[in-house]
C-alpha cells in the first residue's frame, strides 16, 4: 500500500516501514562511524523501540557488539494497517543486528506487568545468563499497577498555580498564549506512579533476585531538567515531581546493588522532539528556538548523538562516571550552556507567529516530528507501494 502521514494533533496515526528502517540504518551508521566503545556486552533495554531507548539499543549493539534484549509495547503491522513506528524500528534494528551476527531478541507487551517481567527474566536466564547493563526508558502515559490493579494516568500540569506562557502549534506555526490549570494531589500521585522510579526499582529487584545481574552491572534511566522558561510546566510541574522520584530511586537501587559492586544512574538528556515532548505545551516553541541556536553553534544533537556520547564520554571511559551535585549524569551540558540559554531566552521574548520561521527552526522541528513516524526521511520513495506487513525477526 501507499502510506501517507495522517496527523491528529501531536500524534501521527500512520507510520512508514521503509522510512523507519532508513532512520534506524542512519543511526547504526552514525554509531559505527564513531568507533568501538569498550562498553556492555549483554544489555536489557526496557522501552527499546523509540527515542532514547532505541538509541541505547543501537549504541549497545553497534558500538559495543553487545547482545541485546528489548522490551516494548507496540502495535504490530497487519494487512492494510501499518504497525506503530516502534514496531517497524525494532524490525529494522533486529534485521541489521542479525545480519551483523549479533544476538537480538525482543518481547512485546506491558513492561509494567509482572507477566512481561517474568517472560523477560526467563529469556535472559535461557539465552544470556546475566546482563551487565539495564536501560530503563519507558515513556507511557498510563500504568496498571501490577500489585494493586489500580490504573494510573499521568498528566502534564503545573503545581500550585495556573501557568500561562507562549506556545506554538508546530503544524501551523501559530504562536499563542496557553494557560494550564494546576494539578490536584491525585494528579501528582498518579503521575509519579506512572513516570517515577517505582517500576524501575521493581525491574532491578526482580533481576537481582533471579541472579540475572552480572557483577558490576549498571542501570541507567533517563530524565530531563530544562531551563527556567519551561520549569513551571515541566520540572516544577507533575512531570518534574515524577522525575524527582526517579532520580531519588537511583540512590535506592545503588544501595541494593552494593554487593554486586553495581550502580544506578539517571542521565539528564537534551530536549528533543519526541511524541511525549510534542504533547507538552510550551516545549515545542522552546525546542524550535533551541534547535536554531544549537545548530548555529554546531552543537546540535539528536537522540543517537546524545546516547553515543553518553556511552563513550560518560559511562564507559574506564574511569569514574562524572556526575553533578545530585548524582546525575549531565549529557544536557551543551543545551544548558549559559550562552545557549541566554540566546534562547532573548529569542523567546521576540517570538511571534510572523517571525518564528526566521528566528526559530520550526522546519527542523516538523521534520524531526515526521521522522519519528518514518516520514520525510531522506532517500525514501514515498509515492511507491510498500509492504506494510513486517515481522520482527527476534520477537519471542
Amino acid at each position: 500500500m501507499i502510506i501517507t502521514p495522517r496527523v491528529r494533533g501531536f500524534i501521527c496515526l500512520t507510520s512508514h516501514p521503509k522510512g523507519c528502517e532508513q532512520n534506524v540504518v542512519n543511526q547504526i551508521n552514525y554509531v559505527k562511524s564513531k568507533g568501538t566503545i569498550d562498553g556492555p556486552k549483554k544489555v536489557l533495554v526496557i522501552g527499546a523501540s523509540t527515542g532514547f531507548g532505541l538509541a541505547s539499543r543501537i549504541t549497545s549493539a553497534f558500538g559495543s557488539n553487545a547482545a541485546t534484549i528489548g522490551v516494548y509495547f507496540e502495535k504490530p503491522s497487519a494487512e492494510g494497517k501499518p504497525g506503530s513506528p516502534g514496531w517497524y524500528n525494532t524490525a529494522a534494528f533486529e534485521k541489521q543486528a542479525h545480519e551483523a551476527g549479533l544476538y537480538a531478541k525482543s518481547i512485546n507487551g506491558d513492561a509494567f506487568s509482572d507477566e512481561i517481567k517474568q517472560k523477560t527474566l526467563d529469556l535472559i536466564k535461557t539465552d544470556l545468563g546475566q546482563v551487565d547493563l539495564v536501560i530503563y526508558s519507558l515513556a507511557s502515559p498510563r500504568r496498571v499497577h501490577p500489585k494493586t490493579g489500580v490504573i494510573h494516568n499521568s498528566v502534564l500540569k503545573p503545581i500550585g498555580q495556573t501557568f500561562s506562557n507562549k506556545t506554538v502549534d508546530f503544524h501551523t506555526g501559530n504562536v499563542t498564549e496557553v494557560s494550564i490549570t494546576p494539578a490536584s494531589e491525585e494528579d501528582i500521585e498518579n503521575t509519579v506512579a506512572v513516570m517515577g522510579g517505582e517500576d524501575w526499582a521493581m525491574w532491578i529487584d526482580a533481576l537481582k533476585a533471579a541472579n540475572l545481574l552480572a557483577p558490576g552491572a549498571t542501570t541507567v534511566a533517563y530524565s530531563y531538567i530544562g531551563p527556567a522558561l519551561t520549569e513551571a510546566v515541566y520540572r516544577k510541574g507533575t512531570i518534574g515531581r515524577a522525575k524527582d522520584h526517579l532520580e531519588a530511586t537511583a540512590f535506592t537501587i545503588t544501595d541494593t546493588l552494593k554487593d554486586l559492586n553495581g550502580k544506578a544512574y539517571v542521565s539528564v538528556n537534551k530536549a528533543l522532539v519526541t511524541q511525549a515532548s510534542s504533547a507538552i505545551p510550551v516545549i515545542p516553541l522552546y525546542i524550535s528556538l533551541l534547535y536554531k541556536v544549537m545548530k548555529a553553534k554546531g552543537i546540535h544533537e539528536g537522540t543517537i548523538e546524545q546516547i553515543q556520547r553518553l556511552y563513550q564520554e560518560r559511562l564507559y571511559t574506564g574511569s569514574e562516571v562524572p556526575v553533578d551535585e545530585k548524582g546525575r549524569i549531565r549529557i544536557d551540558d551543551w543545551e544548558m550552556r549559559d550562552d545557549v540559554q541566554a540566546e534562547v531566552a532573548t529569542l523567546w521574548e521576540q517570538a511571534t507567529t510572523e517571525n518564528l520561521s526566521e528566528i526559530g527552526d520550526l522546519a527542523g522541528y516538523r521534520t524531526d516530528f515526521f521522522n519519528l513516524f518514518g516520514f520525510e526521511v531522506e532517500g525514501v520513495e514515498y509515492g511507491t507501494d510498500v509492504n506494510e506487513v513486517v515481522e520482527v525477526p527476534g520477537l519471542v
